[in-house]
């Protein structure tokens, strides 16, 4: 495990690719329409923690800048330069993108101001962990699904965001957790 605030790497670091778990906390209770998603309608984001689980096998580090990014006028996430040169120190190549296009259901998320990404844990493997990492968290009690299939679909009736307690033990035992169940 390598930990370069505010970023956790778990797994073998010669892989270029993997699946990550993104840390966002959403300041106030807001309601974000998530592209075409829930027919455009609203979804209601209480206040609270969340983990949002990604995969990238390619470009990890490009991704994971992307996400710390949001569209104009609105400020990058306060976390996008330290990430920056984090993943630089951990040897994942990370370019800016020019212009973010809201493509994925998070980028809906991470585009609002109330929605702030503080750390990302990284799991290198060469394969992708996405579904399995998604169904093993929803498996914990602690985890609550906002809607079905939100920030996953293309895993039909799960969901890859989850709201989290926001307790740092619940969050240091999930790293030790992640660290045993999937390296």
């Amino acid at each position: 495990m390598v930990k370069i605030e505010p970023l956790t790497i778990l797994g073998n670091s010669d892989t270029p690719g993997g699946t990550y778990l993104l840390g966002i906390t959403v300041k106030n209770e807001t309601e974000v329409v998530f592209g075409r998603f829930h027919h455009g309608h609203p979804v209601p984001i209480p206040a609270g923690h969340y983990l949002y689980v990604g995969s990238a096998m390619r470009g990890l580090g490009s991704r994971l800048l992307r996400h710390a990014t949001r569209t104009p006028p609105h400020p990058p996430h306060t976390i996008r330069p330290r990430l920056k040169r984090a993943l630089h120190l951990a040897g994942l190549p990370a370019h800016s993108p020019r212009h973010k296009k809201l493509h994925w259901h998070i980028d809906y998320l991470l585009n609002t101001p109330q929605a702030c990404l503080c750390h990302v844990i990284i799991l290198r493997h060469p394969m992708p962990l996405e579904k399995q990492l998604a169904q093993w968290l929803l498996a914990k009690p602690e985890t609550d699904i906002l809607q079905p299939g939100l920030g996953a679909s293309d895993h039909q009736g799960s969901t890859h965001l989850l709201r989290v307690p926001a307790t740092a033990t619940w969050q240091q035992d999930l790293v030790a957790q992640l660290a045993y169940q999937f390296n």
